[in-house]
C-alpha cells in the first residue's frame, strides 16, 4: 500500500476534547517489547491514568495489563482505540471497532493512514485521528 495523505483528520481542539474524554484505550499491536514505540507510548498513556487494553497476538500480560486477542474479545467500554497496525490491517480493526459499537475514537499512530477506513469510521459517528502519536500529542497539550 502505498503512503497516503490523511484526508480524514481532527484538528487539535479536537484531540484535546478527545483525551478529556477518554478513560479506556485498546492499544492495537501494543508489543511486550519495550523497545517498541508501542510499548513506550502504552507506558506513557499508563502513567498519565489512561487505562490500557493491550491487542496482542501473543502473551497474557503486556505492562501489567489482561492482553486480548482482539477488540471483539474486550468485554467492557473502549473509549479509543489506538492503532500500531499497519496500514493494511487498519481497515479490520476499524470494522471491529463499528461492530462494537462502543468506541468513540479511532486513532492511528505516526506513519499510519487510511483514508478508507477512516471514512467509514467517521460514518459510524467516531471521531478519527490519524498519523498521529497518542503520547506526543497528549504530552504537547496536557
Amino acid at each position: 500500500m502505498e503512503c497516503e495523505f490523511p484526508s480524514v483528520n481532527s484538528n487539535n481542539e479536537e484531540i484535546i476534547e478527545i483525551f478529556k474524554n477518554t478513560k479506556t484505550i485498546a492499544i492495537a499491536g501494543l508489543s511486550p517489547n519495550e523497545e517498541k514505540a508501542s510499548n513506550r507510548v502504552a507506558k506513557y498513556l499508563k502513567n498519565a491514568g489512561f487505562k490500557i487494553v493491550p491487542i496482542y497476538p501473543k502473551e497474557d500480560e503486556i505492562l501489567g495489563e489482561k492482553v486480548y486477542r482482539s477488540l471483539e474479545e474486550i468485554p467492557f467500554k473502549i473509549d479509543m482505540v489506538d492503532i500500531f497496525r499497519k496500514p493494511d490491517a487498519i481497515a479490520a480493526v476499524v470494522d471491529a471497532a463499528i461492530k462494537r459499537g462502543d468506541i468513540d475514537t479511532v486513532w492511528t499512530q505516526l506513519g499510519l493512514v487510511n483514508n478508507e477506513a477512516a471514512a467509514k469510521a467517521k460514518e459510524a459517528g467516531m471521531k478519527v485521528v490519524q498519523n498521529k502519536c497518542t503520547k506526543i500529542e497528549h504530552a504537547a497539550n496536557f
